[in-house]
């Protein structure tokens, strides 16, 4: 995870949160815009530093709501990235359910004004002895409701 990811200070959404991300020359593609690959990258980084500047994750990154996987990942292109620098990943959640939870995300221009693409991701916590679905716990739910899909108009 980037420095830039978890020093910056967050700035407002209409919809979620905004987490800052850094593009790289290197992540870019022969025709020098992000490759296709990289949108997925920067969604996971974007969610693992929202969960750890909020205690979760631990020293190992696998300890309790930590342990999850990813079940369901769809994105739409909107628009072409061409230049390396800091962008935004827009995440907020969708549905929140027993043992999963689909978010919507949006990588997008660090006002997060211009989307460049946007989708959503379905998590699903699993228990570390079994690897069966097992229930997010309390904390996790009020976190997740500080970016429950709520439009402010």
């Amino acid at each position: 995870m980037s420095t830039a990811a978890t020093s910056a200070a967050v700035p407002t959404a209409d919809l979620g949160v905004l987490v800052p991300v850094e593009v790289h020359f290197d992540e870019l593609d022969a025709m020098g815009l992000l490759h296709n690959s990289r949108y997925q990258v920067l969604v996971e980084r974007a969610w693992t530093a929202f969960w750890y500047a909020r205690g979760f994750g631990g020293s190992d990154g696998l300890e309790n709501d930590a342990f999850n996987v990813v079940k369901a990942f769809t994105i739409t292109y909107d628009a072409p990235l061409a230049a390396p620098g800091t962008y935004a990943v827009n995440l907020w959640i969708d549905r929140l359910g027993t043992s999963s939870a689909t978010a919507g995300y949006r990588v997008c221009s660090a006002d997060g004004g211009t989307t460049y693409a946007r989708g959503t991701r379905t998590a699903v916590r699993l228990d570390p002895s079994t690897l069966l679905p097992t229930p997010w716990s309390d904390r996790a739910r009020d976190v997740a409701g500080t970016i429950t899909a709520q439009r402010k108009d």
